[in-house]
């Protein structure tokens, strides 16, 4: 597969993974949960919208682009259902969106994953790589938050399960990487309501990136279910446990809680680069290009800009399409005024850097 062209270096657009779902396309998957439609047809509405998600973004000028998660019913199911050892004993949603039930009675913890708990990340990168000429970034729930929706038996160690679904991500991810995947991000909506398990988490999310040479990205936000957030709360129970992350990147919901944690993660000692969610999707309001520069300008206050990717908070999928593609305009317009203005401001290139403790100051946005 032909290598991936590469973002801009400064200030680069993403997204955080999902993309919305039509009305049609809920009506049709549902009908499948039913049994009223075949999966070879399920598989056809998937490629359709996954292509349609991949204009949308191009055309709003997002330089790296995902494809939707539009194969995911919701940020659980697609994996645990395809995972031996996980049992599920009734598949049939009245709702598409809706979670299976799955349990653990005997699942061999500790046995390295076996070719048939292939999940078929690769093959759902490389249909994906094929229908765009934009960088990609794959995503997929972590360990930890897969864990959360698993009903385990009195004899299953907690932490044996979290690790054992990090091991069957690490060979997902080894596959992704051998396709030609460059850039993953793992995603732990679920870790907010459990931050005492931070550490665990971070052990986890190691055992997933161990030995793939692509870059990595963690996002943690507080949830996202029907756009409402399940927790609130403060990016400080991530530190100093996250410190010892081994990715490159932390993507964190920063427009509907406002910035007051971004001067704290500095502060904590992240130098590392952080996706900025500049986006707030869990309202319909469409942010204004200008209010995404100041937001994105401020930011670059705190942080040195070179270090600044720019997203929404999280993923799209609960929007109305217009209302996305709005938001992402209005992202891709913002940045491009914030980029103008801060090019000057960059990091020569083999100078030292601000130091964490400098740049780290109060940024009410």
């Amino acid at each position: 597969m032909p290598r991936q062209p590469d973002a801009p270096r400064f200030l680069p657009t993403t997204v955080v993974g999902s993309y919305p779902v039509p009305e049609w396309m809920e009506r049709l998957k549902t009908d499948y949960f039913r049994g009223r439609m075949s999966h070879a047809q399920l598989t056809d509405v998937h490629e359709m919208a996954i292509k349609a998600a991949l204009h949308d973004q191009e055309q709003a000028g997002i330089d790296i682009v995902s494809d939707g998660e539009l194969r995911r019913d919701n940020d659980i199911d697609y994996f645990l259902g395809r995972i031996p050892g996980i049992e599920i004993p009734d598949r049939a949603k009245d709702f598409y969106f809706d979670y299976y039930d799955p349990v653990v009675y005997n699942m061999d913890l500790r046995a390295p994953p076996s070719p048939a708990a292939s999940l078929g990340l690769a093959d759902d990168f490389a249909f994906t790589a094929a229908h765009t000429a934009a960088p990609i970034k794959f995503s997929f729930t972590g360990p930890f938050s897969l864990s959360r929706r698993i009903s385990a038996a009195a004899n299953v160690n907690e932490r044996d399960l979290i690790m054992s679904l990090a091991r069957v991500l690490n060979a997902e991810a080894r596959a992704l990487a051998d396709r030609g995947a460059e850039l993953l991000q793992i995603d732990e909506p679920f870790l907010a309501g459990y931050p005492e398990q931070a550490p665990v988490a971070v052990e986890a999310v190691n055992a997933v990136t161990d030995g793939v040479a692509v870059s990595w990205a963690l996002h943690v936000c507080y949830g996202n279910r029907y756009s409402r957030p399940l927790w609130q709360g403060h990016y400080d129970f991530l530190f100093p446990s996250v410190l010892d992350a081994a990715v490159d990147q932390l993507v964190l919901e920063f427009a509907r809680k406002g910035y007051d944690d971004l001067p704290m993660v500095i502060k904590s000692g992240w130098d590392r680069d952080i996706g900025l969610g500049v986006v707030d999707v869990k309202t319909a309001e469409i942010e204004t290009a200008a209010l995404i520069a100041d937001r994105i300008r401020r930011a670059a206050e705190v942080v040195p800009p070179e270090r600044l990717v720019i997203n929404p908070d999280c993923g799209l999928r609960n929007l109305p399409g217009p209302v996305a593609r709005a938001k992402l305009a209005a992202m891709v317009t913002g940045t491009a005024v914030a980029r103008q203005e801060l090019a000057g401001t960059r990091a020569v290139r083999g100078d030292d850097p601000p130091s964490p403790a400098a740049t780290a100051k109060e940024m009410p946005i």
